[in-house]
């Protein structure tokens, strides 16, 4: 009982920052890190916003959830609510700073994709591991999601004790079935393909993208074999998103089970849009827990 009186204080102090990112301070106690890549790699020099660390240190410390912003995000201005109710259930944060332009969307379209096929797939396995050859976007090996989060969690080991950051990596490699990956737009992509490929300990895809083999067809690697099971998955997305279907058939070709997708249907503020708003909008509280689950 005192455990759900806290949470609902937390949800009202949340509600009462009126989905103002920009002035939201996390509550008292929470660690609070901005940490920029190139401190934790010198060789990385594009994208070298801070990524954003969260935790409370006075909590049981649990799994790592790992969000990826979409197109054009900037950790530190991430869905702050979000996370602190990531923080509540267990979690401990990181909202990755990456390279998130020119966005798959913009790049596998046309003439790109008449070549290629599989344009998405192999754009994506460079953004997040650096290793293949795709000439169309100038990510160097360096800038991938993988070493951007492996050098963050060895630099935040040796420079932030209170925060046990060694739990999250084996012999110098991520330890995917500690981490929980989770996304919005083409983060949520990203944490989705990550899954694929990796036993994580969780994925929630909030409006994942819209990868495409060919026009008008979904990627072949949505139907790709999941090394993560089904159950661990969850997906979400507004019904007033413009490509609301496509994002749903793309959950189904990944076999998310029907009860863990979630078509998000509050009224969107007047000036916002339905693509983001179910990382933004704190009336889905209920629902973020049931996505989250308990860390710990």
């Amino acid at each position: 009982m005192v455990k759900k009186l806290l949470l609902l204080m937390l949800i009202v102090c949340f509600h009462n920052q009126n989905f103002a990112q920009s002035e939201y301070q996390f509550p008292n106690g929470y660690t609070v890190l901005n940490i920029e890549p190139a401190k934790t790699d010198s060789r990385i020099k594009e994208a070298n916003t801070p990524h954003l660390v969260v935790y409370n240190q006075a909590a049981e410390q649990g799994k790592l959830l790992l969000f990826l912003p979409g197109t054009n995000g900037i950790a530190t201005r991430g869905p702050k609510s979000l996370f602190s109710v990531a923080v509540h259930q267990g979690y401990q944060v990181i909202n990755l700073s990456y390279i998130n332009t020119p966005a798959v969307a913009q790049i596998c379209k046309g003439k790109n994709l008449e070549k290629n096929s599989k344009c998405t797939s192999d754009f994506r396995t460079m953004r997040i591991y650096g290793t293949n050859d795709f000439p169309l976007i100038e990510d160097q090996a360096h800038d991938a999601i993988v070493n951007r989060l492996t050098k963050l969690l060895i630099y935040l080991s040796e420079e932030d004790k209170n925060g046990h950051w060694d739990k999250y990596l084996e012999n110098g490699k991520l330890k995917w079935n500690e981490i929980a990956v989770s996304g919005q737009s083409q983060g949520g992509g990203m944490a989705a393909f990550i899954a694929k490929e990796h036993l994580v300990a969780r994925v929630i895809d909030f409006s994942g993208g819209w990868d495409y083999s060919a026009k008008n067809k979904i990627a072949g690697w949505y139907s790709n074999e999941s090394v993560t099971p089904p159950n661990l998955w969850y997906g979400t997305y507004h019904v007033t998103e413009p490509m609301a279907k496509v994002i749903d058939a793309s959950y189904k070709a990944m076999q998310i089970p029907e009860d863990h997708i979630y078509p998000f249907s509050l009224p969107v503020p007047e000036g916002k849009k339905g693509h983001s708003n179910g990382v933004r909008n704190i009336g889905y509280a209920d629902q973020w827990i049931e996505l989250l689950g308990k860390g710990n």
